[in-house]
């Protein structure tokens, strides 16, 4: 997993240029040590909560691990699928997995304020927990059906349908058995 690399050493990059430890970073985002050397040795993506915590204690918005060569202008993806893909596992303590792949349909873009991607969803999770982090997601489904589990409540979101909440409430979603395939537009504040 190339991107994988590449994502491992922004978020190395950017960690040094704030001259902090691995340890002060795992201190200050509450994401456990072994997650963010895993992180940084490119073996896997967590999921988005621990990313948003690390983005959250070095100052930078969440994009800014995901950017590549920053534009002025717009960023244009043709046939939905953009060049630049990362494996998420879902999952914030878990490195060994990956269930999500994230194709983001910004990256580049600077300053933008929030961030849209096309994620295929794999496989259905059995043994998951909610993760919260401050901002919002909007899902709308491409391909196939997800289930969120948000709160105390589960949906069951079909192609064609589409789900939008405050991600501060515990959620996590997942394939409802079958691969699907979503558009995620995600906002968490700077």
């Amino acid at each position: 997993m190339e991107k994988n690399t590449e994502f491992a050493l922004k978020v190395k990059s950017i960690r040094e240029k704030q001259k902090m430890t691995l340890e002060e970073l795992a201190e200050k985002s509450n994401v456990s040590l072994d997650v963010l050397k895993a992180m940084e040795e490119g073996e896997i993506i967590p999921s988005l909560t621990p990313l948003t915590k690390m983005a959250r204690a070095l100052g930078v918005r969440l994009g800014t691990f995901l950017d590549d060569m920053p534009q002025l202008g717009p960023v244009v993806v043709r046939g939905g699928k953009p060049d630049n893909v990362l494996y998420f596992s879902g999952k914030e303590d878990v490195t060994d997995a990956s269930n999500l792949e994230f194709h983001s349909l910004g990256a580049g873009k600077i300053d933008r304020n929030i961030d849209p991607f096309i994620i295929d969803v794999d496989s259905k999770e059995e043994n998951y927990e909610l993760s919260s982090h401050e901002g919002e997601e909007f899902i709308y489904v491409l391909e196939g059906a997800i289930e969120v589990e948000y709160g105390k409540e589960k949906h069951i979101v079909k192609a064609g349908d589409s789900i939008f909440y405050d991600s501060v409430v515990p959620h996590h979603l997942h394939s409802d058995g079958k691969p699907a395939k979503i558009l995620a537009v995600l906002y968490t504040p700077f």
